[in-house]
């Protein structure tokens, strides 16, 4: 992969760097727009058929955003201390070792970020196809291979389809014009990005609107915030739930059953940090980075929570599988689990479905924009460090992006979506990105002890005692999901584990010859 790896250093032309063209409603708008892709419109359908009561399907939110919110106080610290490109990466690698910031960075590049980037993409194809019926993912223009299920106790590999489609096709075009946009420079693609983060922002603030004060319906209301509000949500109330993908079924309490169900909020959630990433293009970083995380966060989760408040307001939680109307269906059985979709039918008939088919487009073109924008930075830093491409360190001579990074991410992101895997990929990985959560926020602890005198602009709110439950907190999630949902936690561990090898063969040769060429930014 690396050929004679060598950290690139300060002999790179100071001309050829990074400009900073991200300010704060620039950065606000990369951790906001980020975060809300398609998520929040289809997740709630698989936590309320998991948890069983409206008050636990909001529960489930809360508890996601206090370990966002928590985890955007304890990295404000480190993104002051290091304003560098690579954000979590360069945390972990100056907090634990090279050996943690090279795994991070591998498993964004194979799977988080550029799987996350083709999940939007596919999302987009899947959505323009409600309007435009020709693109489908049964229409193949291409079909390459068909790979059989196969089961290895409670993991599943393979189901999958290779090959082009009109809605691969569709997501492809959207990657590439959005790279395109992103390598003509940083202050294009911000731009963009405040553009549709206050679409999306508007999107939500309309769903609320409608759900809450115009199109609540009576037999919803009843249902969800009558008595069954608290239905099954008390601490010694006992939830069925399956192991893995086999039969064997097991009964947790209410707690278990909500840090089972974080699969959904914290993939619709987990590009929170991004803006870090791109910490070295950042005007003023001391003041933006902290400003951007804890408002964009705090501003995305309060909508997020509202927003399932108006799902509820509309429809009920409890439904029928394949009943004949929307509201019997209700939100456990949205059709295809669109719930924001269902909810508008509910209101306004059937032209709800290409409304709000439209309406997530927006959605998914800004979540990829940003996503795109941001994880290029994190490649470039680390072939500084000799731990990646070595052309990826490159600045475009004139526009002074990270050009051949965010083509390299280009190009894996649409394989993924040709492979077929990036659905699977993605239901790995949340397991890995909570444990890199954990390992960041002791990363903070670490940087404390080791660097007691290093200036600390902001320190982090609620410092440790906060830090350490959010980190408590964040265990017992992969504590649960490790037993209950192996299917989501041993293949993204494997992810994370293939890299080792890679280190030690290449990178690690390279380490005792590092210099922080990120430190000249």
């Amino acid at each position: 992969m690396i050929k004679n790896p060598q950290t690139v250093s300060e002999s790179t032309p100071r001309t050829h760097e990074l400009v900073k063209g991200i300010g704060i409603t620039s950065a606000i708008a990369l951790v906001a727009g980020n975060m809300i892709g398609s998520g929040i419109f289809i997740v709630p359908a698989d936590i309320a058929r998991l948890v069983g009561s409206p008050s636990l399907l909001i529960a489930t939110w809360i508890v996601t955003g206090v370990m966002v919110v928590g985890g955007a106080l304890a990295y404000s610290e480190l993104a002051v201390m290091m304003p560098r490109a690579g954000g979590q990466y360069i945390y972990l690698r100056e907090g634990l070792g090279p050996l943690w910031g090279f795994l991070y960075g591998w498993t964004l590049f194979l799977v988080i970020q550029t799987g996350t980037i083709a999940a939007v993409g596919m999302a987009f194809g899947k959505f323009l196809g409600v309007l435009v019926p020709s693109i489908s993912p049964s229409n193949w223009l291409i079909h390459f291979v068909h790979v059989p299920l196969i089961r290895l106790g409670s993991i599943r590999i393979g189901d999958i389809d290779a090959g082009l489609n009109t809605q691969n096709v569709v997501a492809i075009l959207v990657i590439l014009f959005l790279t395109g946009i992103n390598i003509l420079g940083v202050k294009t693609g911000a731009a963009l990005q405040i553009v549709l983060t206050t679409a999306k922002a508007i999107l939500l603030l309309s769903l609320i609107i409608l759900g809450i004060f115009v199109g609540r319906n009576a037999q919803a209301i009843l249902s969800n915030f009558g008595t069954n509000f608290w239905h099954d949500s008390g601490w010694r109330v006992m939830h069925a739930v399956h192991i893995g993908t086999g039969a064997s079924i097991v009964t947790v309490g209410s707690i278990t059953i909500v840090a089972l169900a974080q699969v959904g909020p914290l993939f619709s959630s987990e590009a929170w940090n991004n803006v870090t990433f791109a910490s070295g293009e950042v005007r003023n970083p001391q003041r933006t980075l902290p400003m951007a995380l804890v408002i964009g966060c705090t501003a995305v989760f309060a909508l997020y929570i509202l927003t399932n408040f108006a799902y509820l307001s509309v429809l009920p939680l409890a439904g029928t599988p394949n009943a004949p109307t929307v509201l019997n269906r209700g939100i456990q059985y949205a059709s295809e689990d669109r719930v924001a979709t269902a909810m508008i039918e509910q209101i306004f008939g059937s032209s709800g479905a290409k409304i709000m088919a439209g309406a997530i487009l927006v959605s998914c073109f800004g979540a990829a924009n940003g996503l795109i924008l941001a994880g290029a930075r994190v490649y470039y830093a680390m072939a500084k460090n000799g731990l990646f491409f070595r052309g990826a360190a490159s600045v475009h001579p004139k526009y002074r992006t990270p050009a051949r990074s965010l083509i390299i991410q280009c190009v894996w992101a649409c394989l993924l979506c040709i492979s077929g895997s990036y659905a699977q990929l993605l239901d790995y990985i949340i397991f890995a990105v909570v444990m890199f959560y954990i390992l960041t926020l002791l990363a903070v602890f670490a940087l404390r002890r080791k660097r007691p005198h290093e200036p600390r602009p902001y320190r982090a709110v609620g410092y440790p005692i906060l830090t350490a439950v959010n980190i408590i907190l964040a265990i017992y999630i992969d504590a649960v999901l490790l037993k209950y949902k192996p299917q989501y936690t041993w293949p993204g561990l494997i992810i994370v584990l293939l890299g080792l090898p890679f280190y030690f063969l290449i990178a690690r040769g390279n380490a005792s010859r590092m210099v922080s060429a990120d430190a000249t930014e």
